[in-house]
């Protein structure tokens, strides 16, 4: 039985490993914290529950694409999902306008009709490219096969702006249909159309906070993990990957133990990958291409727990632009912060009356945290402390323009900044989502799955995308390296009957 080690227990490595483990490998998955998860984490302050990453999730309605894998991973059973209005599980605010995004094609063209009455028919055209970029993808045919190569790649060298400025003439509706970018980090001129469709057509499906906490995405994987007989071992800091003059032997961690494998998956950012590498077989070309690759912006948060029966649940994710756009938001001087924000609650359980806790979401340069970065989690000094209670209170008040009372129903308030994100996961300059898309760089800005080290392979959110649908097709094109790709698809589809 062949053994694989994967480093890094975010969806990424959990996934890789459930595959794995289901078609004959000996898996060991080793995480450098004490939680398992990556992004799906969540954390307790005063008895209040907070997601760090994994927020919200699409097309999970029976049927659907994250349907199947829910069924296909295990998870049906024991993570229950709690829908969003469907008449409106997105609010984006923009030029003193609100702007609400219902599920479903003639719904969403219907909704966006009544407020652009002289675009139905460009509506009509940029729903027909979202659904035809989509059926391309392989998760959507359940086969490895391609279909409609030609529209795919052709959207993936076009911008974002680039097609909605050929599709559409009201400037308002293009940038009401981007409402959403923060949550892929979207970049004018850079990003391609492709990302923007994916993440469309995946909430206008269906939409769903996960009831009790992220968290239980991953708790559930690792339950099942185990059950198939694989290891999963906290606070295991791999800092080398041994190998000879061919392959990779095993992996080092930080306590001196040696962990051999057959095969090696690396879910985390690829910069740190390549500080754990000392081999001929990495050429510094390679190393180069992949350490200067652009990364999304940081971010900084404020978790926000609520008094007793104060906030009414909102049950629609909430993007403020104080600016009249949503494009440029990372870029800021200290006096225009925040140009935008998102707002959610999280959701303890089905149709709640109250919110308990919620989070404020937007960018943040890690150059503003730099000078506290190498310092000890929790003991960076009261300078920094000092910045992130003024950076939080002017947050709060941005977002107590489109909700007031705010301020008035909070209890206590918690903060990250982009070093909470290099801290906890590693990612380069604390960018939320690893590494940037940017059509100028073609394949010189992608993260391979395979390297020239022959059982070295990536996964993850930096080698396909972020986000639950995003990391498992990653999974899926890394496993179909060791396992056929048509039985990983077989199987899947065996939900769908």
């Amino acid at each position: 039985m062949s053994k694989v080690i994967i480093i890094g227990s975010g969806l990424g490595g959990l996934t890789c490993g459930y595959i794995l483990l289901k078609n004959g490998y000996d898996v060991t998955i080793l995480e450098q914290g004490g939680q398992i998860g990556g992004c799906l984490q969540c954390f307790y302050r005063k008895g209040a529950k907070f997601e760090t990453g994994m927020h919200f999730i699409g097309s999970a309605l029976p049927g659907q694409t994250m349907d199947l894998l829910i069924h296909y991973f295990g998870l049906a059973d024991s993570v229950r999902l709690s829908p969003l209005d469907t008449n409106g599980y997105n609010t984006v605010a923009i030029d003193g306008e609100q702007f609400t995004f219902p599920n479903g094609r003639d719904e969403f063209i219907e909704k966006m009709s009544q407020y652009f009455p002289h675009q139905r028919d460009s509506l009509k055209k940029y729903m027909e490219i979202i659904e035809r970029i989509s059926s391309a993808s392989t998760l959507s045919s359940l086969t490895s096969e391609q279909r409609d190569l030609v529209a795919k790649t052709e959207y993936q060298t076009l911008s974002i702006n680039s097609v909605m400025d050929e599709i559409f003439q009201d400037e308002l509706l293009k940038k009401v249909l981007v409402g959403d970018l923060p949550l892929y980090s979207a970049e004018l001129d850079k990003t391609p159309f492709t990302q923007h469709a994916y993440i469309m057509d995946f909430f206008n499906q269906s939409a769903f906070r996960i009831e009790g906490g992220s968290d239980a995405i991953a708790i559930s994987l690792a339950d099942n993990i185990k059950r198939l007989g694989g290891n999963i071992e906290t606070r295991k800091r791999v800092v080398r990957i041994k190998c000879n003059e061919s392959k990779a032997t095993g992996v080092e961690t930080a306590d001196e133990n040696f962990y051999d494998a057959d095969y090696i998956i690396s879910t985390i950012h690829p910069n740190r990958l390549m500080e754990m590498l000392d081999t001929k077989l990495i050429r510094p070309a390679f190393r180069h291409r992949i350490t200067s690759i652009p990364q999304t912006a940081g971010g900084f948060a404020v978790y926000l727990k609520f008094k007793d029966e104060s906030m009414p649940y909102m049950n629609t994710n909430w993007y403020g632009y104080s600016n009249g756009t949503p494009w440029g938001c990372e870029y800021y001087t200290p006096d225009e912060w925040p140009k935008g924000f998102l707002y959610m609650h999280m959701c303890h359980q089905d149709r709640a009356q109250w919110a308990k806790s919620g989070v404020i979401l937007t960018y943040m340069n890690i150059e503003e945290v730099i000078q506290w970065q190498g310092l000890p989690i929790g003991h960076r000094g009261e300078d920094y402390e000092k910045f992130k209670r003024e950076r939080a209170l002017k947050l709060i008040a941005e977002v107590e323009k489109h909700h007031p009372g705010l301020r008035a129903s909070i209890e206590s308030y918690y903060t990250s900044t982009p070093l909470t994100y290099v801290d906890y996961t590693g990612t380069e300059r604390g960018s939320m989502y690893g590494v940037a898309k940017d059509i100028s760089m073609g394949a010189a800005g992608r993260v391979p799955y395979r390297t020239k080290i022959p059982n070295l392979l990536l996964a993850g959110q930096n080698v396909n995308s972020h986000g639950m649908l995003g990391v498992i097709v990653g999974t899926i094109v890394t496993c179909s390296e060791l396992v056929d790709a048509e039985k990983i698809y077989g199987e899947i589809k065996e939900r769908a009957i």
